[in-house]
């Protein structure tokens, strides 16, 4: 079999992701030498690939359930929203400036040749590629800048497969509805639809899905059950609701549970970073964005795309104030990588992370005078013009309009948390690489993707990555910029155990064997097991190797 399939959804979250991952796993398990593609992401959850590039999570899921390791090939553009209206922009995995829409809308040819490029690049390499849309096509507004979703089906004669989450409700209007509102000329590769997520008896909605095909003239592949023990590297920030638990925890291996309190940030990024917690037997991780939430055992400062203005948010929640509290009383705190940066003593950002989205909209930002320390001069940011500075003034407070920070003003150096001894300093170039090492014996890994340096410290360091010291840990609170790194798993029950005996919890145990690569390698096999029970395969691979069938009717409407 050779060909290729674009997965779409009807919203955000429907489920694209794990159907390509899961059709992804099952033709490798067949001996189908089959790729993933997304052509555009936009998320702050990216893994770094052997050559240093940044890739979206769900790619380097998706390669993982071919076979394959993450490249940049896989998703060759990715946003990262540091903003509502601004987003760093990765091109083949590499940083190249800060975009609004108007900057994207200018620079659509040049990036629909990057993806033409490498989705022909490895259809002629493997057998199958399933390319796996972003949003969903019915946001017509975005057509004429598509690079993802029709306008990538259309450039590349792409049979498209459209998902809807029945979970939401509303899911037979959602499907119709996505093919409805296309022009004819993109409805022609709408092929079928998927349904996900759905609880109960199939026969019942047997009915909506024969009336589904009336309407629309195009068949139902199958419907997927929901699965609760689906929860690993969660694509969208729509699953970190605060509040809501971090995966489906399993009893405890000793006498006592061990509680995990993770503050979601507005700007979180690798959010996932806190799932490898979450696969332990015995811990209890929870969502988190207010200070009478914050009650656990240990709390993790997460990664942020914005972390000054992250910390801003931080401090007038309040939760600022019982960080330190926690510190002062030996309550466990973990920060990575943003969350590191908070933790210490100040933060220098020359414009390079920050961009306040009131700033951003034209509005007037008022800036409290506390804990701004002293301002310094904008350097500009090689490639893409970049909007959007720090909201301090160089007097340190007071109000500052997007003219004044046009004009140079309101680059600063704020003050951290303080609960490390470390001077961080943004700078370029972005800082994104695998690495390997240790603490003491005990072997680990990861991966680093941060503008932040370290420009001095006085803490110890927590751990030795590349033969250099790297992290701090001060009593009760330690930092790392390591993602990934707690799912290196001796590392990780150490770790754990320290936190239990700072927390009196002396009756949990870490179970010895626990694997996050094992539990994610078992859910990429459900997610096949799911597709191969539940979706007619012979259409889908009937689909994939022969294209959009030629004799697909075009939904009309008009008013009366």
């Amino acid at each position: 079999m050779r060909g290729a399939l674009l997965v779409a959804g009807t919203t955000s979250d429907a489920g694209k992701s794990v159907v390509v991952a899961g059709i992804c796993r099952l033709l490798a398990r067949r001996g189908v030498r089959v790729a993933p593609f997304k052509a555009q992401n936009m998320s702050n959850n990216s893994v770094v690939t052997l050559d240093g590039g940044e890739i979206g999570r769900a790619q380097a899921l998706q390669a993982r359930a071919c076979g394959l390791e993450p490249s940049v090939r896989f998703n060759p553009v990715l946003l990262k929203p540091g903003s509502d209206r601004r987003s760093q922009l990765v091109v083949r995995g590499q940083a190249i400036g800060t975009v609004g829409a108007r900057d994207y809308f200018m620079r659509r040819q040049e990036l629909r040749e990057v993806v033409a490029a490498e989705l022909a690049s490895l259809r002629a390499e493997f057998d199958v590629v399933i390319c796996e849309g972003a949003g969903s096509p019915a946001e017509i507004n975005l057509r004429p800048t598509d690079i993802a979703n029709m306008g990538l089906a259309r450039a590349a004669s792409l049979p498209v497969l459209v998902v809807g989450d029945i979970d939401r409700g509303g899911v037979l209007a959602h499907l119709f509805g996505t093919v409805a509102v296309l022009e004819p000329e993109d409805q022609q590769l709408i092929s079928g639809f998927l349904i996900n997520k759905f609880r109960g008896d199939v026969s019942l909605l047997q009915p909506g899905i024969d009336q589904l095909a009336a309407l629309t003239g195009r068949p139902t592949l199958g419907v997927l059950p929901f699965a609760e023990d689906l929860w690993l590297d969660a694509e969208d920030s729509l699953g970190t609701v605060a509040g809501s638990a971090v995966g489906r925890p399993a009893s405890p291996y000793g006498s006592e549970w061990l509680t995990v309190a993770a503050i979601r940030l507005p700007r979180i990024s690798n959010s996932t970073d806190i799932e490898a917690l979450a696969c332990e037997p015995g811990v209890s991780v929870r969502w988190a964005d207010s200070a009478h939430q914050l009650d656990a055992d240990v709390v993790v400062i997460p990664g942020s795309k914005s972390t000054v203005t992250d910390l801003e948010w931080l401090r007038s929640k309040g939760i600022d104030a019982l960080l330190r509290e926690r510190a002062a009383r030996g309550r466990p705190i973990l920060g990575i990588c943003g969350g590191y940066q908070m933790l210490g003593a100040t933060i220098t950002d020359e414009g390079i992370e920050y961009v306040p989205s009131d700033a951003a909209a034209g509005r007037r930002v008022e800036v409290p005078s506390a804990g701004v320390i002293r301002a310094a001069a904008r350097p500009v940011e090689s490639g893409l013009a970049v909007d959007g500075l720090p909201a301090q003034s160089a007097m340190g407070g007071g109000t500052v309009t997007p003219a004044e920070r046009s004009a140079g003003s309101g680059v600063s150096t704020i003050a951290g948390l303080g609960l490390l001894d470390l001077d961080i300093t943004f700078a370029n170039p972005k800082i994104a690489r695998q690495v390997a090492g240790q603490r003491g014996p005990i072997p680990l890994g990861g991966y680093e993707i941060h503008h932040g340096r370290v420009t001095r410290s006085g803490d110890k360091a927590w751990i030795t990555v590349e033969g250099e010291p790297e992290g701090s840990v001060r009593e009760a609170v330690w930092g790392t910029h390591v993602h990934g790194v707690m799912e290196s798993d001796e590392f990780r029950r150490a770790w754990l155990t320290e936190v239990a005996a700072a927390a009196g919890r002396g009756g949990f145990v870490v179970h010895p064997s626990t694997s996050v690569a094992e539990v994610r390698d078992a859910q990429l096999d459900l997610l096949a097991d799911l597709i191969e029970a539940n979706v007619d395969l012979a259409a889908l691979e009937y689909l994939i190797a022969t294209g959009a069938p030629a004799t697909l009717p075009t939904i009309t409407s008009r008013l009366s």
